[in-house]
């Protein structure tokens, strides 16, 4: 897909990864929605870098866990840009839990998870869907998921659960949608971002150096290795559908032989 003039809606996007994403598709002539639930000040941030460099961007809060707030969310983007052609499904939610411990598991904890990470996603596709299947080349939707929902390791549970749903859904909306909008996913590993350390805590850099030492490439992704990948699906060949590409340098099939 040529980006240029094309409207892309990013699920929290005013920080981490959804704001690297934010900010690639706007530097190469996408105009964007910033959305975030409760984080201002970082969207004002992210809106303020897409202006600096030449771009376009609105701000819209949604709390995207909520069905009408999809829906509201897709009404305001056509109000105002009047198309919606690329729809990126990365926010997300977890808790740092240990897995054996099962009581841990609150039923608020599975609630959350995957009221966030697999019916907000469903959400915003059902609510986007004839907008992208009017877009003029196809649509394009991308959802962000993990290597914890292949490998079954992650911040709990739950989240892995959520992540492995979400790559599911990835093949199955391939398969609705179709020939209309592609649905791909990317699958980052650990990240080195503010949200990671700040779940982390006193663990992070203890984590950071064994994910280094397991990956391949010998370090982990950065928000902008990420987005480069969700770039590379949207941009590249329009025959790639239904896959979950892995953005992790190699971890998930290190150590090195």
């Amino acid at each position: 897909m040529d980006i240029r003039n094309k409207v892309a809606l990013i699920t929290g996007s005013s920080r981490g990864v959804g704001r690297s994403v934010a900010q690639q598709l706007a530097a190469r002539g996408c105009r964007v929605v910033i959305n975030h639930r409760d984080s201002e000040d970082q969207a004002q941030e992210t809106l303020a870098w897409i202006e600096s460099h030449g771009g376009k961007a609105i701000i819209l809060r949604a709390d995207v866990s909520e069905d009408s707030a999809c829906r509201s969310l897709v009404n305001q983007t056509i109000a105002h840009w009047g198309q919606l052609d690329i729809l990126i499904n990365n926010a997300a939610t977890t808790n740092f839990l240990r897995f054996d411990d099962l009581d841990a598991l609150s039923e608020d904890h599975w609630d959350r998870v995957l009221q966030t990470n697999v019916k907000a996603p469903f959400y915003m596709v059902r609510a986007a869907r004839r907008w992208l299947e009017a877009s003029t080349e196809g649509g394009e939707i991308i959802h962000i998921t993990s290597i914890a929902g292949m490998t079954g390791n992650g911040s709990s549970l739950a989240y892995c659960a959520s992540k492995a749903a979400l790559i599911n859904m990835t093949l199955s909306m391939a398969r609705i949608l179709a020939p209309k909008i592609r649905v791909n996913a990317v699958a980052p590993g650990f990240i080195a971002d503010q949200w990671t350390q700040k779940g982390l805590g006193e663990r992070y850099g203890a984590a950071m150096q064994t994910h280094t030492e397991k990956a391949l490439l010998g370090k982990v992704s950065e928000p902008e290795d990420v987005a480069m990948a969700v770039l590379a699906l949207i941009t590249g060949s329009d025959m790639i559908t239904g896959q979950n590409l892995v953005c992790d340098g190699g971890s998930i099939i290190g150590p090195r032989a």
